[in-house]
C-alpha cells in the first residue's frame, strides 16, 4: 500500500470518527470508570475523575485529547516520551497526593485536587471584579478588604515546576551543549565546511539579511510606537518592551536546543510573567502583553526556524520560504484576529463556566489559564503570592532546585562515559512532565503517553518496516481527520445550536471530582466534612 493511498484511508477513519468524541458521545474523551464505580465518594472520584481528577483509570479514545497539548505522541522520540513519563509519574502519582493528602500543603484540602479556577480562603471561586479598578489595575484597598487569592493544589505545584524548568533549561544546555554551541558559532564564523543540504541550496538564491533585519526593526517600531499612543490601555511602557525582546533573544538558543534534541520546547510563561509582575505589579494588560513578546516570540521564531529547516531538507528555494511565511503570517494573524472577535460577539456566555452547560464546546480551558496567570502574576502580582509572607513563597526555592538537578547528570556522565544512557536522562524534560496543567489534564498526559509507547516503542521495535513506512502519515491523517470534522460539527451543527444532550454528551461523571475535603468548607453540590 502506498503511503498516499494509506494516509486517505486513514484520514477517512479518523474523518468519521471524530463525530463520536467531537459531537454525539463526548464521554468517550474522558472515560473515567472508577467514578461509576463508587459514585458517592469524593476520595474515589478525586482519584479516578479524567476531567477533574488525577485520572488514575481513566483513559481518552479522542485523538483530540490525546494531541491537545504535547503535540502527536507518534512523532516524539521514545526517550522524550520516557522522560516526560517519569516527571508525570513523580509529580502526579506521589508528590501531588502527599501534598494534597498527607500534609495539607498551602491548604490545599479547602479547594478541589484539579481545577483552573482561583478561589478565596473559604473555598470559594474569587471574584476579580472585586479587586480591580476600571482601568484594570489593582484596587489595593480592595483587596486587602476581599482577601487573599489561593490556587489548586496541581495549579501551584505546576507553577513550581515552571520555576525549576527554566533554570534546569539553562544549565542542562549549558553543560551538555555549551561546548557545540561555541563550536558551531566559531565553525559559522570561520564558514566551516558545507553539508551536502547546504551545497545543493547554493543552487538558489538566497535570501538577503537584510530582509530579514527590515522585517525586525518595522516590528519593533510598531511595537514602541504602540507603547507610547495606547501608553494608558496597554500598561505596558517602552522600557517593557526592550525588555520583552532581550528575553527573548537570551531564551531562544537554550529552548532551541531542547526542542531540537527531545521534540518537547520547555516553557518559559512563568518566567517571563513572574519577571515583569515583581517590575509592573497590579497591571494585568501589560502582563500579558509581555508574556506575547517575551515568550511567544520566542515560540513563533522556533516554528520558523523548524519550517526553513524542513525547506532545506526538501531543497525548497529560500526565497519562496520567505514569501511563504512572510504571507502566512500576514494573513493568519487577519484571520486569527476576525475570528477572534466574532466568537466573542457572536457566542453567547462564551467560556463562561457558571452559565454554560458541562458538555459545552466554548469552556476554553486554556484561555481560562490565561487569565488566571494575568491575574496571578499582573493584577496582584508576584510579590504578594510569592516574596516574603506569600502563601506560595516556598515555591521559589525551586529556581534553585532546578538548576542543581542537571549537575549530578552531567557529572555521572563523565564519571562513567560508557553508560550511553546517562546523558539521556534530560531533567528539563523531566520536569515539563508536569507542564500545561491546568488547562491539561492528567489523562491527557497519561494517555499521550501510552499512544506513544506503543508507536514508538512496540510498534517501531517489532513493526519496524511498517513505522518507518506509516507512522509519521498516520499522525498526519489524524491531525487532518481530526481538524476538518471539528470545523464541520461547528458550522453544520454548534454554531446552528444543534446540540445533543443525554447520558454520553457529559464529559466524565464525576460530580464529586471538584469537592474540597476540609471541614468546614462549604460548596455548592459537595458534602460538607466535620
Amino acid at each position: 500500500m502506498t503511503r498516499m493511498k494509506f494516509f486517505l484511508i486513514a484520514f477517512a477513519a479518523s474523518f468519521f470518527y471524530y463525530f463520536l468524541p467531537g459531537y454525539l458521545f463526548p464521554i468517550l474523551t474522558f472515560f473515567s470508570w472508577v467514578c461509576w464505580a463508587w459514585p458517592h465518594s469524593i476520595i474515589a472520584q478525586q482519584i479516578g475523575s479524567g476531567y477533574k481528577g488525577l485520572g488514575i483509570g481513566a483513559f481518552t479514545l479522542d485523538w483530540a485529547g490525546i494531541s491537545a497539548y504535547h503535540g502527536s505522541p507518534l512523532v516524539t522520540p521514545w526517550i522524550s516520551i520516557v522522560n516526560v513519563g517519569v516527571g508525570f509519574i513523580i509529580f502526579i502519582y506521589i508528590i501531588l497526593p502527599l501534598c494534597y493528602w498527607k500534609y495539607d500543603t498551602f491548604d490545599a484540602r479547602k479547594f478541589p485536587i484539579f481545577s483552573n479556577q482561583l478561589f478565596t480562603n473559604k473555598g470559594l471561586k474569587y471574584d476579580t471584579t472585586k479587586i480591580t479598578t476600571p482601568q484594570l489595575e489593582l484596587d489595593i484597598a480592595a483587596y486587602d478588604n476581599y482577601g487573599k487569592l489561593y490556587l489548586s493544589p496541581l495549579f501551584a505545584l505546576s507553577i513550581g515546576s515552571g520555576f525549576a524548568r527554566f533554570s534546569a533549561t539553562l544549565i542542562h544546555v549549558a553543560f551538555f551543549h555549551g561546548g557545540a554551541i561555541l563550536k558551531q558559532s566559531k565553525s559559522a564564523v570561520n564558514n566551516a565546511k558545507m553539508d551536502i543540504h547546504e551545497k545543493l541550496m547554493q543552487s538558489y538564491k538566497h535570501v538577503p539579511e537584510w530582509w530579514f533585519l527590515i522585517i525586525l526593526f518595522f516590528s519593533i517600531a510598531l511595537s514602541l510606537l504602540m507603547s507610547f499612543v495606547w501608553r494608558e490601555s496597554v500598561q505596558l511602557p517602552w522600557w517593557g518592551m526592550i525588555f520583552g525582546f532581550i528575553l527573548s533573544f537570551i531564551v531562544t538558543l537554550p529552548v532551541g536546543v531542547i526542542q531540537a534534541t527531545t521534540n518537547q520546547q520547555p516553557g518559559f510563561d512563568i518566567i517571563a510573567q513572574f519577571m515583569i509582575g515583581y517590575v509592573l505589579p497590579g497591571k494585568p494588560i501589560a502582563n500579558l502583553l509581555f508574556k506575547i513578546y517575551g515568550r511567544i516570540s520566542t515560540v513563533h521564531a522556533l516554528s520558523f526556524l523548524s519550517d526553513l529547516k524542513l525547506g532545506v531538507y526538501m531543497k525548497i528555494p529560500p526565497r519562496c520560504m520567505y514569501t511563504a511565511q512572510l504571507v502566512g503570517t500576514l494573513v493568519s494573524g487577519i484571520v486569527n484576529l476576525a475570528v477572534a472577535w466574532w466568537m466573542l460577539e457572536g457566542i453567547q456566555n462564551i467560556c463562561d463556566t457558571d452559565v454554560l452547560l458541562p458538555d459545552s464546546p466554548w469552556t476554553c480551558p486554556k484561555y481560562r489559564v490565561t487569565f488566571d496567570s494575568s491575574v496571578i502574576w499582573g493584577l496582584i502580582g508576584p510579590r504578594r503570592l510569592f516574596g516574603p509572607g506569600g502563601l506560595y513563597r516556598n515555591l521559589v526555592w525551586l529556581f534553585l532546585v532546578g538548576a542543581i538537578l542537571p549537575v549530578p547528570i552531567y557529572v555521572l556522565s563523565k564519571i562513567f562515559p560508557d553508560k550511553k544512557w546517562i546523558p539521556l536522562i534530560n531533567m528539563p524534560v523531566i520536569l515539563y512532565g508536569f507542564a500545561g496543567m491546568p488547562p491539561a489534564t492528567p489523562t491527557n498526559i497519561a494517555s499521550w503517553l501510552i499512544t506513544g509507547a506503543i508507536f514508538n516503542y512496540f510498534v517501531f521495535r517489532y513493526h519496524k518496516r511498517w513505522w518507518q513506512k506509516y507512522n509519521y502519515v498516520l499522525s498526519a491523517a489524524l491531525d487532518a481527520g481530526t481538524a476538518f470534522m471539528g470545523v464541520l460539527i461547528f458550522f453544520a451543527l454548534q454554531n446552528n445550536n444543534i446540540l445533543v444532550h443525554w447520558w454520553g454528551s457529559e464529559p466524565d461523571h464525576c460530580p464529586l471530582a471538584s469537592c474540597p475535603t476540609a471541614p468546614g468548607i462549604i460548596v455548592k453540590g459537595c458534602p460538607v466534612f466535620k
